[in-house]
């Protein structure tokens, strides 16, 4: 279907077209995420989409859509510098909005939120493209849309402690091994994703306090001996705590445990940036 009927979608509000099946728009939509042309993926096909799915024109079918979501997450796995990405980044953010839509509206089962958030978690760990900008393409940030997916499993009311605790290392784990440095908010993004974690207040702080002391053991650019540029091994974890420090302090609705492990990330920080702090 040519753009301009979906331009001519968007200028009438995103109203669901009567003159095609609704499958038939969505399978046409799904492909468009994967597409390498901004405006057929950022501009048309995600809004339809996230937009359809808040305003419950989905209700009665989330669990095909989000199986359908979560399929494209495989799409091309493992590569990198691909078009691929940008179906696997772009399907986890309408899924995203799929588990939102639970969440407010208790639509789907337990075990379909436990299983997409295994996906995502699964997905989020394996991927290799960790771009973000694409010039002449715009946004693939998959790390940043699978934070926000992580942030919308969280959220749900399925999840409980051991769950969420899941997610925790989920997150660690990304950090601790990316080598490569994340320049594009993705760290800010990861931060966000714990916040509404932490906003469940099912965590308690004495699993809070050695998950950051993983991240704090790798956040110090000399803090363990390796070949290459010590900031680029520290990086990544330096840029979370300090993002999460941040967003403790100044985000609304903080969690019940924000005190105390304020007082932790701030030791965590202190300890890896003690020679700027004299």
């Amino acid at each position: 279907m040519a753009v301009g009927y979906w331009r001519e979608v968007l200028s009438d509000g995103l109203a669901v077209p009567r003159d095609r099946p609704l499958d038939e728009l969505t399978a046409e939509l799904t492909g468009m995420l994967g597409s390498p042309d901004p405006e057929q993926r950022d501009g048309i096909a995600y809004p339809a989409l996230s937009t359809w799915v808040e305003r419950g024109v989905y209700d009665d079918l989330l669990p095909g859509l989000g199986d359908g979501m979560a399929t494209g997450l495989r799409v091309g796995l493992g590569e990198t510098g691909t078009d691929t990405v940008f179906r696997r980044s772009w399907s986890v953010l309408v899924l995203a909005a799929v588990l939102a839509r639970d969440t407010q509206h208790r639509l789907l089962t337990g075990d379909q939120v436990l299983r997409w958030g295994d996906e995502i978690a699964t997905w989020f760990l394996r991927e290799r493209d960790l771009r973000g900008w694409v010039p002449g393409h715009g946004w693939a940030h998959a790390l940043a849309h699978g934070a926000d997916a992580i942030g919308a499993v969280a959220g749900s009311p399925h999840l409980q402690a051991p769950e969420l605790t899941v997610l925790l290392d989920v997150l660690a784990d990304r950090l601790v091994t990316t080598e490569q440095l994340l320049t594009s908010g993705e760290p800010d993004r990861m931060a966000q994703a714990t916040l509404m974690l932490l906003r469940r207040d099912l965590v308690p702080l004495k699993v809070l306090e050695p998950w950051i002391a993983r991240l704090a053991a790798h956040a110090h650019p000399f803090g363990s001996p390796g070949a290459g540029d010590p900031y680029l091994r520290s990086g990544n974890c330096q840029a979370y705590l300090r993002a999460l420090h941040l967003q403790l302090v100044l985000a609304p609705h903080p969690p019940h445990t924000r005190a105390d492990l304020l007082l932790v990330v701030v030791q965590a920080l202190r300890a890896t940036n003690a020679s700027y702090l004299r």
